[in-house]
């Protein structure tokens, strides 16, 4: 395994892990946008608030998740790195 292949693996994990959260935020600011073409209320904390509120208990249902592909992750990388320095 080399450095490129390392490199590819973190971008890899990091779309994993980052890609949930962030299709939550999408779907969240796509509903609330609808909301708010429909009622025309324009207030920005409307918009902001729970966004964060629903992605930060996604984050929270999914640490357990998250937690075993990082482990996973450096457990391979402490590997490689064991392998590399005999």
């Amino acid at each position: 395994m080399d450095l490129i292949s390392i490199s590819e693996n973190t971008v890899k994990i990091i779309l994993i892990l980052g890609l949930p959260s962030l299709m939550v935020s999408l779907v969240i600011g796509l509903i609330i946008s609808i909301f708010q073409a429909v009622t025309q209320v324009s207030d920005a904390s409307l918009a902001f608030v729970p966004k964060i509120i629903f992605v930060s208990v996604f984050i929270l249902i999914s640490l357990p998740w998250i937690g075993d592909h990082i482990e996973t992750y450096t457990r391979d990388l402490w590997d490689i790195i064991l392998v590399f320095g005999n």
